[in-house]
């Protein structure tokens, strides 16, 4: 798949909303199939998906009443009265909290759970842009490697060339020259082989994959010139970031746990059910009176009077409420500086990109081929064809560097956006979460 064909839309969320829902299989090499098994295998969105539903649970429970109280006194010693001994008293209440209050748990209760799911939200942006960031390093490594091994292969086919000129009578120090540049290009080699080795290891922990055989080798691809709308980022980054959504859920929340504060300066009511259970007259008394067990309606309410602890709670809710706000403040300011520098970084990465690709590339690799004929034919020195090969490996690294720097700021701009939204897995919440 040619990515650079959605240069409007967030290209590695786009892959994952169409890949949400489906099994992981087998990695192939392409960035679908790591996204696919990051989402099934990491560990870590598997917990925050199971957070979500966790404070999801929380809304019954502060939607719900008291548990209603049931009371039994035993008289050790009978009361006696003019209708019998009361032997047993048996009461039922309820408390009913102040009007407000238990819709307002309720409330609050969803908007926290609605902010555990964009933090779900954002967990799972976070490791999309993880798994595609190391997708382009790995895919940067392997392009690497595999250009110094080219070099190795055309450094030894000019050994023969040199060896039979030392032959007839050319310096020997022209072959031990070359033998020299081709054990640096080898050392450089291994290094290359091990920091690929490393970007394997990173994302074998993002896909939750064991160690066992290499990761498939991705296929590294020109990104092509892609010129953002900042205007449409920033807008994303305002609307539809997780992050942010979630921080403005916070703040609905402390402002609801205030307006809580201030009820819990008003009475609840209790009301409840008592039941007297007489015991049996003796005597004419018995008779005389008929028996019946009295029972009556209790009204109750708490006085809270204590309006010291009701305004330090008021206050503390306040102070919360404000520091939500700057929380979501000083976040929206730290995103929008990563999508600025991210713009400046793009943009330099499409510059370095097209300098060393459709300038310096060919111009190096016409370079070689001149070099490589003037010296067979004796008027070069071993040299500068040494100078013109290690001149085109470093040019085709740096072109591919810069590619790879333009794929990266892309997948953060776009995940900083989260255009389009990042399809909501395994389900999505309600009003009311």
């Amino acid at each position: 798949m040619n990515l650079s064909r959605f240069p409007g839309a967030c290209l590695i969320l786009f892959l994952c909303a169409s890949l949400l829902g489906q099994e992981a299989g087998s990695l192939d090499g392409s960035l679908e199939s790591y996204l696919r098994q990051a989402q099934s295998g990491h560990p870590g969105l598997q917990a925050a998906f199971l957070q979500y539903e966790a404070a999801k649970q929380k809304i019954p429970q502060a939607a719900a009443l008291p548990d209603p109280m049931f009371q039994v006194t035993h008289f050790v010693e009978s009361v006696q009265t003019r209708t019998g001994p009361q032997e047993n008293i048996f009461m039922v209440s309820q408390k009913f909290p102040w009007a407000g209050t238990r819709s307002g748990k309720e409330s609050a209760a969803a908007s926290e759970a609605r902010a555990v799911w964009y933090a779900y939200q954002s967990r799972q942006l976070q490791v999309v842009r993880e798994v595609a960031l190391g997708y382009y390093e790995l895919a940067h490594a392997g392009e690497a490697v595999r250009l110094t091994r080219e070099s190795i292969r055309l450094l030894k086919d000019l050994e023969p060339v040199v060896e039979q000129k030392v032959t007839v009578g050319a310096p020997l120090n022209a072959l031990l020259r070359l033998k020299v540049e081709t054990g640096k290009v080898e050392d450089r080699l291994q290094t290359l082989v091990q920091g690929q080795h490393v970007q394997e290891v990173k994302l074998r922990e993002l896909l939750g994959i064991q160690e066992g055989k290499p990761l498939p080798l991705p296929a590294w691809e020109d990104p092509g010139v892609y010129s953002p709308d900042a205007e449409a980022l920033a807008k994303g980054l305002q609307e539809n970031n997780p992050e942010l959504l979630m921080l403005r859920q916070d703040i609905q929340s402390a402002g609801i746990r205030r307006e809580l504060a201030r009820l819990a300066g008003y009475p609840d009511i209790t009301l409840g059910v008592n039941y007297v259970e007489l015991g049996r007259m003796e005597g004419t008394t018995a008779m005389a009176i008929p028996q019946k067990d009295p029972w009556a309606v209790t009204l109750s309410i708490n006085i809270p009077i204590w309006k010291e602890k009701v305004l330090a709670a008021q206050n503390e809710t306040r102070s919360m409420e404000e520091v939500a706000g700057k929380k979501y403040d000083g976040r929206r300011l730290s995103l929008g500086t990563e999508m600025a520098v991210a713009l400046a970084f793009l943009e330099d990465a499409n510059r370095r990109a097209k300098l060393y690709g459709d300038e310096l590339l060919g111009l190096a690799k016409q370079a070689v081929e001149n070099t490589r004929a003037s010296y067979e034919n004796g008027k070069s020195a071993v040299l500068d064809l040494i100078d013109s090969e290690r001149s085109l490996l470093d040019i085709q690294i740096l072109h591919r560097r810069a590619a790879t720097d333009a794929w990266k700021q892309r997948v953060i701009l776009q995940s900083l956006a989260n255009l389009p939204p990042i399809s909501k897995s395994p389900s999505q919440p309600a009003e009311k979460p």
